[in-house]
C-alpha cells in the first residue's frame, strides 16, 4: 500500500490540497493512490489477479506499492469498456477530439510540478529532468490535437465520370505498453496520436513505475474523453500477454527491451495485429577533430548521463578522432566529476538513483567485466552512498567513463542502460562509419563537426532512425522517433505516426453502367 503523506481521504489529483501536498513532498514520503487500475473513468480494484509486483522508491529503496497484476478477466473488462468508448469517440469530429486533447494538455501544464514530483519519487530521475519530461508530454498532446482535424483521405478522378476516394479511419482498441525510464512521457507519446486518430487505448505501465499513467487517465477523464477511452491495467509479462492476445485489440505499441519486443511481436502476429516497437540501442556518437570541443563534451554528457544513463537512444559508444581524443577525454572527465549525485527532489541534483537494486547490480557487473576485458575506468563506476541517512538504501552509483575500449568488448557491444560511457578513438571517416554501423541496433547516432558537408554525408550513411548533428538526445514532438534493425520499427511523434494509428479504406464509385464479360451474347 502507498504510504500517505496527507489525510487518507485526499486521493484525487483534482483536489487542490492533493496537488499542493504532492508538489511539496520530500523524498521518503508518498500520497496514497490505490487502487492502481483505471477503468471506465474511475480507479478500480482489478477483477482478478495473476500475482503481485513490488514498486520501489529508488531514492530510498523502500516499497511504495504492491501491485495486484491484472488477470485475464480484468484485461477483458478493460477491453470491453474501451470498445464501448471507442464507438462514441470515433464518431466525433477531428475538431471535437482536438478540443479535448487541448484541455488535457492545459491540465498537464497547469499541474506540471505535482506530476514531475510524483514521477521523480517513483522513477528516481532528477526533478529538473522530470519537469522537462512533463513539458514534452503536454506538447505532444497539443501537437496531435492540432493534427486531429487533418485526418483525411484523397479524391481520385477515374474514366467515365467515375471516381474513388480514400478514408483514413481509426483502428479500434489500441494497447500501449510502457517502459520505466519515461513513464508519464511514454504514456502521452502513445496515447496522444492514438486518441487524435479516434482510437481507444489500454495502457500497461511498467510494474516498476505504475503511478504516472493513472495521473494521465484522470486528466483525460476530467478533460472530457468518454469513460473507458483510456484505461490502465497493471502487471508484468502475464498481463502483457493477455493484452497482446486479446481478439478485440487492434494494435500494440511497445517500448522496452529487444527480447520482450520479440515476444510482443510473436504474440501479436497470431492475431495479425500491427505493432510499433521502440526497442534498445547501442548508439554511436562520432566526434571529429574539427568540432566545437565544448559543445562536443556537452553532447557526450547528454548522450550518456541523462536519467542516470537509462535512455534507450543514448550515444554510449563515443568515437573520438585521434587528434583530439586526449583533450576530449580530459575535459569530459572534468565535467563528469561536477555532476551532483543525490536526492532527486533537490533542485541542484543532476543524477539520482538507478531504478532498483537488481538493475544497479547489473550495471556494476558490466563495469567489472569491462575491466576484466582490458578497459580502464578513468572515473566513477562505483556504488555511491549519499550523506543523507534517509538515502542510504537507495540505488546510486557514480557516472562511469571507460577508455582503452575496443569494438569487441561487451561494454561496447551490449546495451548497459546505465551511466557508462565508452570512449574509442578513430582515424578516418570511412573507418568510423564502418565501426559505428557494426551493431545489431540502430536507434540513434550523433555527429559533432563544423564541416556541414561531412555532417550530412555521415548522417546519410549511418544506419539509425534518428541522427543528431551537433547535439544529442533532443526529441521535439514534431520529429518522428524510432529505430532501424533490432531497435524496432514504426515511429512515435511526428505526423507520420498518424499512419500507425489509422488505416486506409478505398471507396470506388461507378457513375456509369457495369461492363461485364458475362453479358448474354
Amino acid at each position: 500500500m502507498f504510504l500517505c503523506a496527507v489525510g487518507a481521504g485526499v486521493t484525487s489529483l483534482f483536489r487542490t490540497p492533493w496537488i499542493a501536498a504532492v508538489a511539496a513532498m520530500s523524498t521518503g514520503t508518498f500520497v496514497q493512490l490505490e487502487p492502481l487500475n483505471y477503468r471506465d473513468g474511475a480507479r478500480v480494484e482489478p477483477a482478478d489477479s495473476c500475482g503481485t509486483e513490488k514498486a520501489f522508491e529508488p531514492a530510498t529503496g523502500r516499497v511504495i506499492a504492491t501491485l495486484q497484476c491484472s488477470g485475464e478477466k480484468e484485461v477483458s473488462l478493460a477491453v470491453k469498456n474501451a470498445k464501448a468508448a471507442f464507438k462514441v469517440w470515433s464518431k466525433k469530429s477531428g475538431m471535437e477530439r482536438c478540443e479535448v486533447l487541448l484541455e488535457a494538455a492545459r491540465m498537464i501544464k497547469e499541474q506540471k510540478d505535482a506530476i514531475a514530483t510524483m514521477e521523480t519519487i517513483n522513477n528516481g530521475k532528477s526533478i529538473f529532468e522530470a519537469r522537462l519530461d512533463v513539458d514534452t508530454s503536454w506538447q505532444c498532446l497539443e501537437y496531435y490535437a492540432g493534427l486531429a482535424a487533418s485526418m483525411a483521405g484523397e479524391h481520385v478522378q477515374l474514366p467515365g465520370g467515375s471516381f474513388g476516394y480514400t478514408r483514413r479511419e481509426p483502428l479500434g482498441v489500441c494497447v500501449g505498453i510502457g517502459a520505466w525510464n519515461y513513464p508519464f512521457q511514454i504514456a502521452c507519446w502513445k496515447s496522444a496520436p492514438a486518441l487524435a486518430c479516434g482510437n481507444a487505448m489500454i495502457f500497461k505501465p511498467s510494474p516498476f513505475t505504475p503511478v504516472s499513467a493513472l495521473l494521465l487517465a484522470e486528466i483525460y477523464t476530467k478533460a472530457g474523453v468518454p469513460p473507458g477511452l483510456f484505461n490502465v491495467v497493471q502487471g508484468g509479462a502475464a498481463t502483457g500477454q493477455f493484452l497482446c492476445q486479446h481478439p478485440d485489440v487492434a494494435k500494440v505499441s511497445f517500448t522496452g527491451s529487444v527480447p520482450t519486443g520479440v515476444k510482443i511481436m510473436e504474440m501479436s502476429a497470431k492475431g495479425i495485429k500491427p505493432v510499433t516497437l521502440e526497442l534498445g540501442g547501442k548508439s554511436p556518437l562520432i566526434i571529429f577533430s574539427d568540432c566545437d570541443l565544448e559543445n562536443a563534451v556537452k553532447g557526450a554528457l547528454l548522450a550518456n548521463f541523462l536519467s542516470q544513463g537509462q535512455v534507450c537512444c543514448n550515444g554510449t559508444r563515443v568515437f573520438v578522432q585521434q587528434e583530439i581524443v586526449d583533450k576530449f577525454t580530459e575535459e569530459v572527465v572534468k565535467q563528469t566529476k561536477k555532476i551532483k549525485i543525490g536526492d532527486p527532489l533537490l533542485e541542484d541534483t543532476r543524477m539520482g538513483p538507478l531504478i532498483n537494486g537488481p538493475h544497479l547490480e547489473r550495471v556494476c557487473g558490466f563495469i567489472k567485466l569491462a575491466k576484466e576485458q582490458g578497459a580502464t575506468v578513468l572515473y566513477g563506476g562505483e556504488q555511491y552512498v549519499p550523506t543523507d541517512p534517509k538515502l542510504k538504501f537507495g540505488y546510486y552509483m557514480t557516472p562511469c567513463i571507460l577508455t582503452n575500449c575496443s569494438d569487441g568488448m561487451t561494454c561496447v557491444r551490449e546495451e548497459i542502460f546505465g551511466p557508462v560511457m565508452s570512449i574509442l578513438s578513430f582515424e578516418t571517416e570511412a573507418e568510423v562509419l564502418e565501426r559505428a554501423n557494426d551493431t545489431t541496433f540502430g536507434l540513434a547516432a550523433g555527429i559533432f563537426t563544423r564541416d556541414i558537408q561531412r555532417a550530412h554525408r555521415v548522417a546519410a550513411e549511418l544506419q539509425a532512425g534518428t541522427c543528431y548533428i551537433n547535439n544529442y538526445n533532443v526529441s521535439p514532438v514534431e520529429l518522428p522517433f524510432g529505430g532501424y534493425k533490432k531497435s524496432g520499427f514504426g515511429r512515435e511523434n511526428g505526423r507520420v505516426t498518424l499512419e500507425y494509428y489509422s488505416q486506409l479504406k478505398t471507396v470506388y464509385v461507378e457513375m456509369g453502367n457495369v461492363e461485364s464479360p458475362f453479358e448474354s451474347q
